[in-house]
């Protein structure tokens, strides 16, 4: 199939991350405890069934196009043990895609630990309860602890990624071709393999990553069709750059269209003062220093000998929501800042909150409108 093909088929289908909206929106981290938020703060989520249902439906029924999990398997200590109580995402993705109507739901997919036969099957099915709106983000896995859970090796970076390149070629055969399949290759040996049905979406499912590095952006920008990209600048410049790379990476290396998403954390008050403060009291006053120390040591950030106070300020903003584009302030502004994340390209941004169910409600009810107004959805 030829890239165009392919993206042709991205705009026909029912997946409604190729809609026409300016600006497509998400949710991010709503199946694991605190979200994305690193901090006591009261109000912080829970990973119980019902906060995360309830969480999928009002994203649905502001016609969000994305929910987002993040794969994960154990937390990060201190004294919230970030994200340390999770749901496994594809049995996650199945239960919300039967729960919702519009909303592209998504499983967040760590290669090393599934068979790709098995996990081509599950997509498969999750595509099937959500009648073609099923997207699969895919992982290749940095957090060592979790990998050692499995007891697999932690493979060199950009092994990692012939891992995930061969194990998503595999996938690919099985949701395409309708004979039996045999493979040997450097990770997998399949001997007859077969799927049956196939996923809804022609002739597969839409695929997401996360990849920064090099290696990482060019499997994103060859083989997904979503790129997520982690930002580390917020001027409109810069963003328009960074969005201008991935954009051109694939069109050039790959002569491919690829969609680019990041994302978003909201702190939004009646005046910007009131903002401000919430949010020195969430990330300052109440934020898991621990945690977050543990989190960036193992991303081997703190190896790199950043300045004093960039480094301070790369902590507050994991902390303030996963290190994604502060949106801190009035309706208007957290409209503003939409807006230029719209200008500088970006196709999606995947929200957060610090209290989720109060947050959520007051973006549907105050912030929503005026996006509208502004033709931005």
């Amino acid at each position: 199939m030829s890239s165009a093909h392919r993206h042709n088929d991205l705009r026909a289908s029912k997946n409604p991350l190729f809609n026409e909206r300016k600006l497509r929106l998400g949710t991010f981290c709503t199946n694991a405890s605190h979200g994305c938020v690193i901090s006591t703060v009261d109000g912080a989520l829970e990973a119980d069934w019902q906060s995360t249902l309830e969480l999928a439906r009002l994203a649905d029924e502001m016609e969000f196009e994305a929910i987002v999990p993040i794969g994960r398997w154990r937390g990060f200590g201190g004294v919230t043990d970030f994200n340390g109580a999770s749901f496994e995402t594809y049995t996650w993705a199945a239960g919300l895609s039967g729960a919702t109507r519009y909303s592209s739901v998504f499983a967040t997919s760590h290669v090393p630990t599934i068979h790709p036969l098995v996990a081509a099957k599950q997509a498969t099915t999750i595509d099937h309860i959500g009648g073609g709106r099923f997207t699969l983000n895919i992982v290749t896995g940095w957090f060592r602890p979790e990998m050692e859970m499995f007891g697999v090796s932690m493979l060199d970076h950009d092994v990692r990624y012939d891992y995930a390149i061969e194990w998503l070629e595999i996938m690919k055969r099985l949701w395409t071709e309708e004979k039996p399949i045999d493979h040997q290759g450097k990770f997998f040996n399949l001997k007859q393999a077969v799927l049956k049905p196939k996923p809804i979406q022609k002739p597969y499912p839409v695929l997401m990553n996360a990849g920064g590095s090099e290696k990482g952006r060019h499997f994103a920008a060859r083989y997904c069709d979503v790129a997520f990209v982690v930002l580390d600048r917020h001027d409109l410049e810069g963003l328009a750059s960074l969005v201008a790379r991935y954009r051109k990476l694939a069109r050039e290396e790959y002569g491919r269209e690829i969609s680019v998403w990041t994302n978003a954390y909201i702190y939004q008050a009646d005046t910007e003062r009131d903002a401000q403060t919430f949010y020195d009291h969430v990330v300052n006053q109440r934020g898991d220093w621990e945690a977050v120390n543990n989190m960036l040591t193992t991303m081997g950030i703190e190896s790199q000998q950043l300045p004093v106070a960039a480094m301070e300020g790369l902590k507050r903003h994991f902390i303030a929501g996963w290190c994604g584009y502060p949106l801190v302030g009035t309706k208007d502004q957290v409209v503003d800042g939409l807006e230029l994340l719209v200008k500088a390209g970006f196709d999606g941004v995947l929200l957060s909150w610090p209290r989720w169910g109060e947050g959520m409600h007051q973006f549907r009810k105050e912030t929503l409108p005026l996006l509208q107004q502004a033709g931005l959805r």
